[in-house]
């Protein structure tokens, strides 16, 4: 099963996270599918890849809650009709 989640990156303190389409077996900073968008919560910036996300919740990949929020606050759920 592939998850959305996020990867720890950056320096101490300085924190960065990228949103990765990742196996769930693997561990968070694990061999990741594909890159589809960061987030940076000092600078409180957000980056989306749209259709690599929407290719892969569509092959059934599950955000984690943390990803979802991410999402939801940059209103990608809006138009969008996803279960």
């Amino acid at each position: 099963m592939v998850k959305l989640r996020l990867k720890r990156c950056g320096r101490k303190q300085r924190a960065i996270y990228r949103i990765v389409a990742i196996d769930v077996r693997f561990r968070r900073e694990g061999r990741d599918r594909r890159k589809v968008g960061f987030y940076d919560p000092i600078k409180n910036q957000t980056y989306l890849n749209v259709p690599a996300i929407l290719y892969f919740l569509e092959k059934g990949a599950q955000p984690t809650g943390t990803v979802y929020d991410i999402l939801k606050k940059a209103e990608f759920f809006k138009e969008r009709t996803l279960s």
